[in-house]
């Protein structure tokens, strides 16, 4: 089983250094590729404003994320949600480095301790449309026919959504025929399976008659004068 996470995360602005914080985390559940429903969405109280530029983005206001508990105080929940699973982001240093400033924050350690592997949707999509300079999440919906027609701002679990849809639809050849060998073997083994004892055991024997016996000799001896008598089933030849 294939564990993946899409997640996104707002923040009050682009710095950790200027003392800038988590706000939002938006996050979706792929099991083999496929949505789950089983999503993750919290918001936190960040106990600052944030920057103008930021708050035009997301439009998430400091009185709306005061009733909201500190990211410390929802950490846990976040590691049993994510453990062990791989996880995948648009340009996902930023959202990394933000991450690992909690996580240090909380007083615990890099988020790498729990999550084995990252992957970049912003790199995949520079290696599979090479040349194109526009690659942002907008444009990649453009690009592969993904409705974000509701998307007026930024959300953590809006864009997740639309990224996980991005993923699917940009990996889908790379996946597709290694999944489809995959269900087709499952079939044939449903068929084998199928095939009980008594079914089996009640498949005639055919044996072969005197006729068919005497030509396949002669074949054989055929084959030996051919070859030298250096067939492998000449007696002569194993001792």
């Amino acid at each position: 089983m294939m564990r993946q996470i899409v997640f996104d995360t707002e923040t009050t602005g682009l710095k950790t250094e200027d003392g800038n914080r988590i706000i939002e985390l938006g996050c979706v559940e792929l099991i083999d590729r496929r949505l789950t429903g089983n999503n993750l969405h919290l918001y936190f109280n960040p106990q600052r404003d944030s920057e103008p530029d930021a708050l035009k983005v997301h439009g998430l206001t400091t009185d709306f994320l005061s009733q909201y508990p500190t990211f410390d105080q929802q950490i846990q929940q976040i590691i049993e949600y994510i453990k062990g699973a791989e996880m995948i982001a648009h340009n996902a240093p930023f959202d990394i480095g933000f991450l690992n400033h909690e996580f240090a924050l909380a007083g615990y350690p890099s988020i790498h301790q729990y999550v084995p592997k990252f992957l970049d949707t912003l790199v995949l999509a520079k290696e599979l449309i090479p040349g194109v300079k526009r690659l942002s999440l907008d444009a990649l919906c453009a690009r592969f026919e993904i409705d974000n027609s509701h998307r007026e701002l930024h959300g953590a679990l809006l864009d997740s959504e639309l990224l996980a849809d991005v993923y699917i639809a940009m990996t889908r050849q790379q996946f597709g025929l290694s999944l489809e060998m995959h269900e087709n073997n499952e079939k044939k083994a449903d068929i084998v399976r199928q095939l009980d004892a008594a079914t089996v055991n009640a498949l005639p024997i055919i044996y072969a008659n005197e006729e068919e016996l005497s030509a396949h000799q002669a074949y054989v001896e055929a084959l030996e004068k051919a070859s030298g008598g250096t067939t492998l089933w000449t007696p002569s030849q194993h001792g």
